[in-house]
C-alpha cells in the first residue's frame, strides 16, 4: 500500500512542477515603454541616447566647428561608455542608441573605432593581396575623428525592506582630439521607484 501511495505522490508532484514550468510569451513593440524589475532597460538606453545627443547638438562647439571649417560637419566617434552601476549594464547597447541618434540628426559624420575599426583595417589588408587593383580600398584615406564621446553610466541604491529607488547618472562628454579641449558635458538622469 506505501509503495502506491508514494509512486502516486510522485506523480502528482511531477504534474504539478510541470504545469508550473509552462510560460507564455507575447511579442511586443521594442518601442514600447515595459519596467518589470526597475532595473536599466532597453526604454532607458534609447531615450538617454537620444536625450544627450539632442543636448550636444544645441551647444555652441557644432556652430563654432562649422565656423572655422567651412561650414563642413564635425567628424566624430564614440568611444567607451563605462559602466560602474551597481548592475550589469550592456554598455554596446547604449553606444549603437548613441551612434544611431547621432546619424538621425545629420549634423555630425560618424567614424568607426575599436574593434570594428580594427576589422575594417584587417578587410583592407586582406584587399592588398587578394582584390583586384580597381576595386582594392587603400590604406591612409581613412576619414580622422574632430571629436571623440566618452562617458559613463553610474548608479546609487537605497533601499529599505521592500522599498527601494535606482538612481542612475549617465555622464558624457566631447572632446576635441586635436587640441584635447573638451568642448561639451552632459549627463541625464533617472530615478526609478520600486516596491516589492
Amino acid at each position: 500500500m506505501k509503495r502506491i501511495s508514494l509512486a502516486v505522490v510522485a506523480l502528482i508532484v511531477a504534474g504539478m512542477s510541470l504545469s508550473s514550468c509552462s510560460h507564455k510569451v507575447t511579442r511586443i513593440d521594442p518601442g514600447e515603454q515595459v519596467d518589470l524589475s526597475g532595473r536599466w532597460n532597453n526604454t532607458d538606453s534609447r531615450l538617454v541616447a537620444e536625450q544627450m545627443i539632442d543636448m550636444v547638438l544645441k551647444e555652441k562647439w557644432i556652430g563654432e566647428h562649422q565656423e572655422q571649417h567651412n561650414g563642413q560637419r564635425p567628424v566624430v566617434i564614440v568611444g567607451f561608455v563605462t559602466n560602474k552601476s551597481h548592475e550589469h549594464i550592456e554598455a554596446e547597447t547604449f553606444v549603437k542608441d548613441v551612434e544611431s541618434s547621432f546619424i538621425k540628426s545629420g549634423r555630425v559624420r560618424l567614424v568607426q573605432g575599436g574593434k570594428k575599426r580594427d576589422e575594417l583595417r584587417a578587410e583592407k589588408a586582406d584587399q592588398q593581396t587578394n582584390a583586384s587593383t580597381s576595386s582594392m580600398k587603400k590604406f591612409g584615406l581613412e576619414q580622422g575623428a574632430d571629436y571623440i564621446l566618452q562617458g559613463s553610466i553610474n548608479s546609487i541604491v537605497d533601499s529599505q525592506k521592500r522599498k527601494k529607488v535606482v538612481y542612475y547618472q549617465i555622464d558624457l562628454e566631447l572632446t576635441n582630439i586635436q587640441s584635447n579641449e573638451v568642448v561639451w558635458i552632459g549627463d541625464k538622469k533617472i530615478a526609478k521607484f520600486v516596491k516589492n
